[in-house]
């Protein structure tokens, strides 16, 4: 448990019929250490997103081409696709909960998660899990960048014919840079205006990539004429001895792919009408429509190796197979709307947060979200899906451990020992309930050191595979690394 200040309503809350908060009537939070206008409560008259602003929002991040790719990496592990299709599902479905556990203190105080994390870590210690999923983020971005460029040098590579050709600089040819760079500027030119140019964003972005992917579905299906050889072949693992090994670290690694967001969907719920648009629609976006992609990925996937002999996993090189102009030009507008979608919402919202909460004075959230462009290049992250052992194994098995202790802090103390009730002025103010000791809640440190080290203490790599020991960072902690998001969540329980 991490709080050590007894629970305690907000003072002098606005009242509000449907339990949200706002600050008082004049009052003045001056301190530029830990305030600027991005970082503020949100008042009660600009919290107006729907249930299908949620809906639209989750619609729009899930459509993307890693989450495509999310079965074909469980296939290639060794699963038959009924066996990828429900560890998706089942993933989702676990990872919704704490999703909606922290998404509640959005609409009824309109603060963003390092704000909230202020209470549980203190208002200096909430930089550790703010920089955390921030570096995180900007991973993120970076893939997802590099895996937009690339859908777009490769369809543009069909209309004008030699951009596969052109010299070379770096390892890869120039008008590959060009469509990554540029890419990277559409999607910061697109944030760097706001949130609410976001909401616009994702109302219309959402239908559009569903249109687009069943587009691929019906003329995969007209060309194949119906679906065939993939949905035959069997499960190299069965349903015993082999599969299960694979399947908890993989299911895992599905759950910690929306981990990040469980600890920062605060950034968006805040602006929520109430908690009903916040819990249906994250209820009716996230599972049933990574549940959907996932079916549709295989689906188009079998259809792929009906008609070319073997299957095409990828989205953008399938849609490249088509002579026509007019399919060309329309998976591309797909492919930078459905990338675009994710990544802003993801990958650039948090970290411009976080980083702006490291700095008020003198971070922005617009800063903050140039920041994230300038450092998810520099890092260059997308060597991490080289392959699908470093992809789901490493990668996302380390980044759900970490992230998993942070929620399991954030929600024991948020729903155990505060009921849900903060004080919104101190969680701005030196010196209040949230400063504990200089600013840093050392239990919730300490919980998350311990937390922390079970979830991740036993990451392993089989030889050649990954960066760690085959035995394990800590080898006594190897059984835990295959559980290390489930681990993380419910070690701050027990500290």
């Amino acid at each position: 448990m991490t709080a050590t200040v007894p629970p305690a309503p907000s003072e002098n809350p606005i009242p509000d019929p449907a339990g949200r908060v706002e600050l008082p009537p004049g009052a003045v939070l001056t301190d530029a250490r830990f305030v600027n206008d991005d970082l503020l409560p949100v008042p009660l008259a600009r919290r107006r997103w729907t249930t299908y602003n949620f809906t639209a929002l989750w619609v729009g991040m899930a459509h993307n081409i890693p989450s495509w790719l999310l079965a074909s990496g469980l296939v290639a592990l060794g699963m038959d696709w009924k066996q990828a299709v429900f560890t998706i599902a089942l993933a989702n479905v676990i990872v919704l909960a704490p999703m909606l556990l922290t998404g509640h203190a959005g609409p009824k105080y309109g603060i963003p998660f390092p704000v909230l994390a202020r209470a549980s870590f203190g208002l200096r210690g909430a930089n550790l899990p703010a920089m955390i999923r921030a570096a995180v983020a900007c991973a993120w971005f970076g893939i997802q960048t590099w895996i937009g460029g690339q859908g777009i040098f490769v369809l543009l590579g069909k209309l004008f014919g030699g951009w596969a050709e052109a010299s070379e600089v770096g390892g890869q040819p120039w008008t590959l840079w060009v469509c990554f760079v540029l890419f990277w500027a559409l999607e910061l030119a697109i944030i760097y205006r706001g949130m609410e140019a976001l909401r616009r964003f994702e109302n219309w972005a959402a239908p559009f990539v569903i249109v687009g992917a069943l587009v691929l579905l019906v003329w995969v299906a007209n060309k194949a004429g119906g679906f065939g050889p993939l949905l035959d072949q069997p499960s190299r693992l069965g349903w015993g001895a082999d599969f299960w090994p694979v399947f908890f670290p993989s299911l895992m690694g599905m759950i910690a792919f929306w981990s990040t967001l469980s600890l920062n969907i605060p950034d968006f719920t805040r602006f929520g009408a109430g908690q009903r648009a916040q819990v249906w629609g994250q209820t009716l976006g996230l599972p049933t429509t990574m549940t959907l992609f996932a079916l549709l990925s295989v689906f188009v996937t079998s259809g792929s190796q009906a008609v070319y002999g073997a299957a095409v996993w990828d989205p953008v090189e399938l849609a490249a197979k088509t002579d026509n102009v007019f399919g060309l030009l329309f998976a591309l507008v797909t492919v930078l709307v459905a990338t675009i979608s994710v990544n802003i919402a993801a990958n650039v919202v948090s970290p411009a947060y976080d980083l702006a909460n490291l700095a008020p004075k003198f971070i922005t959230f617009r800063t903050g979200a140039l920041i994230t462009g300038v450092v998810g290049v520099v890092i260059m992250p997308w060597k991490l899906t080289e392959t699908p052992e470093l992809y789901i194994f490493t990668w996302l098995g380390l980044v759900g451990g970490l992230l998993g202790t942070v929620a399991g802090i954030l929600i024991a103390d948020y729903w155990v020992v505060r009921r849900t009730r903060l004080d919104l002025a101190d969680l701005y103010t030196p010196g209040g309930r949230y400063w504990y000791t200089s600013g840093w809640n050392v239990h919730a440190v300490v919980a998350f050191v311990i937390g922390g080290v079970l979830a991740v203490g036993g990451s392993h790599s089989a030889p050649g595979k990954g960066p760690f020991p085959e035995d394990g960072l800590i080898p006594f902690l190897k059984p835990l690394a295959d559980y290390g998001w489930a681990v993380g969540l419910a070690a701050p329980r027990h500290t």
